[in-house]
């Protein structure tokens, strides 16, 4: 589904739109939510050829665009699948990765659906999947897409009549709409999705689940239509679709009366210019049957004829075969048999034509086609992986010689100095001569041990593909059907996978800490740790926890790293959720202390004892514990958080007990003062 409705605000010459754009954009929308899509159209294409530097954004969407008419508006599917691979040969150049990764999922649905309209089924379930595999990517994960896919193939298994399956997949879909929020583009899909599953239980015989869902549907649109006041057209079209879906119920429920009531009133919307007269038409075939069925030949007659005066502006090959197939039983009724024959005849020849077409989508094994994509998809990856991981052996086998280099020449260094502070010792006439060869032998030292933090930095970086992939694949595997002995085997591998990765981020931080300059910019800390609460809330539910939030009366800048405080502070609330119980309170207060900010955060956890309090901020500490609820702890976060601070001319420190929890209080200067840290008891923390 392209999502036509929702832009960013920010400029940007690659993964964002430009203002003058988004005026475009209003514009257009304006003339089609008014029924004027070509006059939208005409106007997109005369103000864009006036635009001197549109961003490769823009021009995705103004093909994005002429897709949605060609595709949905004029069903020119040739048309439409040119305008989508304009799309993806675009997004090919946007090198914002958020934007490149839903642009895929975007325009690989668009091409598939054109290509689905071709029947060309092969080529649109390859495209269907490389959607799908867009939306799973775990570094920019994206239900909407996972949803649109479960959505396409809730259709195909509806035109192929395998009603249940369709079901789950429209089930599963609205799950994945089910919190995307209230653009009109979600809310519409939420109240297509309940139809469709409606019209599901009504394949399978359970008319009364039919009907709750219909229901709803209607419901739906009826309590939100006061969001959308511009989306008039499309919330009483949808309406009409609904109408008509729901008297198919009564029609089989021989309950005429209801189901000509519905089906008047879907046709009343859905014949107005602009709306889905398709479905209209359908409806009014519907109409007739009934008509037919209960003699009453007056008025199907004056309808046949208005739908024969239709189809010459609407042209719709299904309502136009049972429109002879009606026809031609009232003749039969009327025992005008030749008449009867002709029409019979007509319908026989376009229904087999239907039929024909449709059986080429019966053919197709959608199913056994995506399991292929996957398992190439997986054999990819494991060639690419094999590769890398060859290159990443030779190139740690380097560095591990080159470790081994540096630490002869520490030794060497080492013994080299002792020997040099023993002569010292003896020759104390040339003192002055030997402590310059000793500050030159120290430095020579700090020169190494810089060295080898430098290829500790690489050696981790280099280690952290290898493993990333190795996590990646094993969570493939984890998917695959495997005996409950190989799956422990497997998650055993992805669980240390993820483990070794979260460690080998956290020594690429610790040891970039002294290398890398701080960029300093005034910050709100109430707006900066308020982001910082907001974002762990969802960690914490997992444990039924809550985070109660205190700030400042007033905003208040400080002049730090908004990146690097902000790890401080989400750090911190981190441990208090791991070292926390289950259904706990952890308590985040901000509070101004003579010239300086305290932040302080408290839980109600299993404490520190007073053995370890020492060695807490130490890096590799062996005051490391597990969580609560098992959670890895590799005793680094703490010692990356006061060197961050320390380079902030902050303090940090903690008050403990094995009774009430811990309290983890930063200072940091306010106004450009240089601080000392504040007592715990100039801030007030309540019991959490």
């Amino acid at each position: 589904m392209l999502n036509f409705t929702a832009c960013s605000q920010k400029k940007s010459d690659d993964g964002e739109h430009s203002e003058e754009f988004l005026a475009i954009i209003k514009k257009t929308e304006d003339f089609w939510n008014k029924g004027k899509i070509k006059d939208g159209l005409d106007y997109m294409d005369s103000a864009f050829n006036q635009m001197v530097h549109p961003t490769l954004q823009d021009r995705y969407r103004f093909y994005g665009f002429h897709y949605v008419y060609y595709q949905k508006t004029v069903s020119q599917f040739e048309s439409a699948l040119k305008y989508a691979d304009s799309m993806v040969a675009v997004n090919k150049k946007i090198t914002n990765p958020v934007t490149h990764s839903r642009n895929t999922a975007d325009a690989s649905f668009a091409r598939g659906d054109a290509l689905f309209e071709l029947k060309q089924y092969a080529d649109a379930y390859e495209s269907y999947y490389q959607g799908y595999y867009a939306g799973k990517d775990q570094a920019h994960f994206n239900p909407e897409a996972l949803g649109d896919y479960t959505y396409r193939m809730g259709m195909i298994m509806y035109k192929k009549g395998h009603f249940k399956l369709a079901l789950t997949y429209f089930k599963d879909t609205y799950k994945f709409f089910k919190n995307s929020g209230d653009d009109f583009v979600f809310f519409y899909r939420r109240q297509e999705l309940l139809d469709n599953v409606g019209l599901c239980f009504r394949k399978i015989d359970m008319p009364d689940s039919a009907l709750v869902y219909f229901n709803k549907a209607v419901d739906l649109i009826n309590k939100n239509a006061y969001r959308y006041p511009d989306r008039k057209l499309h919330l009483e079209a949808a309406r009409g679709v609904v109408y008509g879906n729901m008297a198919d119920v009564y029609i089989k429920k021989e309950d005429y009366a209801s189901a000509i009531s519905l089906l008047k009133k879907s046709i009343a919307i859905n014949l107005k210019p602009g709306y889905d007269n398709n479905d209209a038409e359908l409806s009014e075939i519907k109409l007739g049957q009934i008509y037919l069925n209960t003699n009453q030949h007056d008025s199907l007659l004056n309808l046949l004829n208005n739908l024969r005066r239709q189809f010459d502006t609407v042209r719709n090959a299904d309502a136009e075969a049972d429109y002879n197939r009606l026809l031609g039983n009232y003749y039969v009724k009327q025992n005008k048999l030749k008449e009867a024959i002709a029409h019979i005849q007509t319908y026989n020849v376009m229904k087999d034509s239907l039929v024909k077409r449709a059986s080429l989508l019966l053919e197709t094994d959608v199913n056994q086609q995506l399991a292929t994509y996957e398992k190439q998809h997986e054999i990819d990856l494991l060639n690419n992986n094999s590769k890398l991981q060859t290159i990443y052996l030779y190139v740690s086998v380097f560095f591990a010689v080159m470790a081994l280099v540096i630490i002869f020449l520490i030794y060497r260094n080492f013994k080299q100095s002792r020997k040099e502070v023993k002569t010292v010792n003896l020759l104390n006439l040339q003192i002055n001569e030997k402590n310059s060869e000793l500050e030159k032998a120290l430095n020579e030292l700090n020169n190494s041990s810089q060295e080898k933090d430098r290829i500790l930095r690489t050696v981790a970086h280099d280690l952290r593909n290898p493993i990333g992939g190795i996590a990646s694949l094993t969570t493939i595997m984890a998917e695959d059907d495997y005996t409950d002995e190989q799956k422990e085997m497997i998650n055993l591998v992805k669980e240390t996978s993820l483990n070794s990765l979260e460690l080998i981020n956290e020594i690429l931080e610790a040891t970039n800490l002294n290398s890398v300059e701080l960029n300093l910019e005034n910050i709100d800390i109430n707006s900066l740790v308020s982001n910082s609460v907001e974002l762990l809330r969802f960690k914490a539910a997992e444990k039924g926890q809550i985070i109660l939030l205190e700030t400042l009366d007033k905003p208040c800048e400080l002049y730090i790293s908004r990146e690097k405080i902000w790890r401080v502070i989400s750090n911190l609330i981190s441990n208090a959720i791991k070292f926390s119980p289950t259904g706990g309170s952890i308590f985040v207060k901000v509070a101004e202390v003579g010239p300086k900010v305290v932040i302080a955060v408290k839980d109600n956890g299993i404490g520190i004892p007073d053995n370890l309090k020492d060695k807490v901020f130490n890096m590799f500490t062996s005051a490391q514990r597990p969580g609560t609820a098992g959670e890895k702890s590799f005793g680094l976060g703490l010692s990356i958080c006061r060197q961050i601070i320390e380079k902030h001319h902050g303090k940090i420190w903690f008050e403990s007990n094995q009774d009430s929890g811990t309290t983890f209080f930063v200072s940091l200067p306010a106004a450009n003062a240089q601080l000392s840290a504040g007592s715990p008891q100039e801030i007030s923390i309540p019991a959490t």
